[in-house]
């Protein structure tokens, strides 16, 4: 075979290959076109592989009734509505998402030996003491395992929105009723990482807010991402984030701790961020109905396969997969959540067939 032959084969495969590769995002790029109506009306997606941002599409179809529920929202909050379709720089509520977050700035704690996984959280609140509550670990906190009885989420979020400080926030935990054994007992709820975020402003004598900044947002070069600058913060599900911020954060994650050749987290912290602690024994008093058969880690759910995520009451849909070595951002914003497990799937599906094309 000439030289001229093995160049013409050479190009045809090359040509052959890229071509596949776009035919596959374009059915990223359809899935969202296709999704977006039952999405909230708008719908970004971001992916990095290999060092860089490899897919970014964004989508917008809302009908008459998101563009009003949009507006209510915005005019609620004393804003003017945006009704552009989303950029990698849109800012949302990303709810649930935030736990991740969370659980990563405990963990910077915990690299430091500031703070012990094991350590009770009575040792630095003692009004949990005085209920009972005192014996609960940082762990249990950070994976849904306290044994407390949460109040409904609504309910929960509306009296961290409406106390003055964290110190009353952990007086109303403190009463709450407990409805199993710690450890032994899975709720999934935002009162574990409320707790933990008040014993990391009783170890550091800074609010959550500012720590998160320091932390995690800062290192990251997390621009528009905050906690809402509040009285008190929201660690379970009051992060504001742009889709770009929060790639930066699963690139870190997928990296086993490491972002811009700096090190954010221990890889020991990673990996026991990732460990499944919803063992047999373990009753599940409450879990979303889209997590049915996941596991969950540290403000993360573990679905199997290697794959690593924590989705919002929003929608919103970040992913590390750490086999195929690339993570995804899906941010939208809407509450009806029919099929939304199946969607995930079905994304998470497509994305791996074109980053493996790439």
């Amino acid at each position: 075979m000439n030289i001229h032959r093995i160049l013409t084969i050479t190009l045809l495969l090359l040509c052959c290959g890229r071509l596949c590769a776009q035919n596959n995002f374009k059915k990223l790029d359809a899935w969202i076109d296709d999704n977006a109506a039952e999405m909230g009306g708008r719908a970004i997606l971001m992916i990095y592989k290999d060092g860089k941002v490899v897919y970014t599409h964004s989508a917008g179809n809302m009908n008459l009734k998101q563009k009003m529920a949009t507006r209510f929202i915005a005019k609620r909050q004393g804003k003017t509505a945006d009704m552009d379709d989303y950029t990698p720089s849109t800012r949302l509520n990303i709810a649930s998402c935030s736990k991740w977050y969370s659980a990563a700035l405990v963990m910077t704690f915990v690299d430091e030996g500031k703070l012990k996984l094991t350590d009770t959280v009575g040792k630095y609140l003692p009004v949990l003491s005085q209920h009972g509550k005192g014996g609960i670990t940082i762990s249990e906190c950070l994976s849904h395992l306290t044994g407390i009885q949460a109040p409904e989420l609504k309910e929960n979020i509306k009296d961290v929105v409406n106390a003055n400080s964290m110190d009353e926030v952990m007086e109303a935990i403190a009463k709450m009723p407990m409805e199993g054994e710690p450890g032994k007992t899975f709720h999934y709820s935002n009162t574990g990482l409320q707790i933990a975020g008040a014993v990391l402003e009783k170890i550091s004598g800074k609010s959550f807010e500012t720590l998160f900044a320091e932390r995690i947002a800062g290192p990251l070069n997390m621009k528009n991402t905050d906690f809402g600058k509040k009285k008190v913060a929201l660690p379970a599900g009051g992060a504001l984030s742009t889709p770009e911020d929060y790639l930066n954060f699963l690139v870190m994650i997928m990296n086993t701790g490491v972002f811009n050749n700096k090190r954010i987290l221990s890889e020991k912290s990673i990996a026991q961020m990732q460990v499944n602690r919803l063992t047999p024994d373990v009753k599940i008093a409450y879990s979303p109905a889209e997590a049915h058969g996941l596991g969950y880690g540290y403000g993360e759910w573990t679905m199997g396969n290697n794959i690593v995520s924590s989705p919002g009451l929003f929608g919103s849909f970040p992913w590390v997969n750490n086999d195929k070595k690339y993570c995804g951002f899906l941010m939208t914003f809407y509450i009806k959540n029919t099929g939304r497990n199946e969607r995930y799937f079905d994304l998470m599906k497509l994305a791996d067939e074109a980053v493996a094309q790439r």
